[in-house]
């Protein structure tokens, strides 16, 4: 199987915060700000893997800074690690100064994709090659971040998390 980079896997999304996208604070939904992201994740697996994919979980969100009416939005997604038939996602969102075109990271997520067959059932993904100094914390980052999710879902042992292990022991 042949293994892909991460800058492989990178799909970008520009959206406008419409009237129908906002509370009534005139900020964005968080709902939609997920559906976005959510969207632009799949892109992201799916160039990984070429595979139909879905939704497995969503372990991170933070909502650092609302973002108004009329924001201009970049939602950019790279999957950080793959692992058998599974793929982590992160999702930086950007908003754009309408004056400047400076950009200023104002939320984020990290989004897990399974690929399947045919059938539904999960099927092998591609290695993944980090290449930036990014991508490589993020890859590191992604098996303690996976095992730390297995423990909370009763799937692992905390005595079985051996990143997790290396964070908090000198082993």
């Amino acid at each position: 199987m042949k293994t892909r980079k991460a800058s492989e896997t990178l799909a970008i999304t520009t959206k406008i915060v419409l009237p129908n996208d906002t509370n009534t604070l005139g900020n964005l939904f968080g709902g939609q700000l997920l559906a976005w992201m959510d969207v632009i994740a799949s892109v992201s697996a799916h160039r990984h893997c070429k595979r139909v994919v879905v939704t497995a979980s969503v372990n991170h969100v933070s909502f650092q800074k609302p973002i108004k009416h009329a924001s201009i939005v970049t939602l950019e997604a790279k999957v950080s690690r793959a692992f058998y038939s599974s793929m982590e996602i992160f999702v930086d969102v950007f908003v754009e100064d309408q004056l400047t075109g400076q950009r200023e990271k104002c939320n984020e997520a990290i989004y897990t994709f399974v690929a399947v067959d045919q059938n539904g059932g999960p099927i092998q993904v591609p290695e993944l090659i980090p290449e930036t100094e990014e991508e490589k914390l993020r890859f590191e980052g992604a098996l303690r971040r996976k095992q730390l999710s297995l423990i909370l879902a009763g799937k692992m042992k905390p005595s079985e998390a051996t990143e997790l292990r290396k964070i908090f022991t000198e082993e």
